[in-house]
């Protein structure tokens, strides 16, 4: 896994756990935290995939 995934997937975590927390005190900036968490989730699946792309057809290139 690619080390800006592993960023994304970190941040994306601490969003959601300050989304419960803010929540839990019953402030509506929570609904920020939800959609960092929504953002840095799509950012964290973009670079696996990218990451499992360029593996796979560098393996491709190399057998072939």
């Amino acid at each position: 896994m690619p080390r800006i995934a592993l960023y994304a997937l970190v941040v994306c975590v601490l969003a959601v756990v300050a989304a419960v927390v803010s929540f839990a005190r019953g402030s509506l900036l929570g609904i920020v935290w939800v959609l960092i968490a929504g953002l840095s989730s799509n950012m964290t699946w973009f670079y696996v995939r990218r990451h499992r792309l360029a593996a796979t057809t560098a393996t491709a290139s190399d057998a072939g």
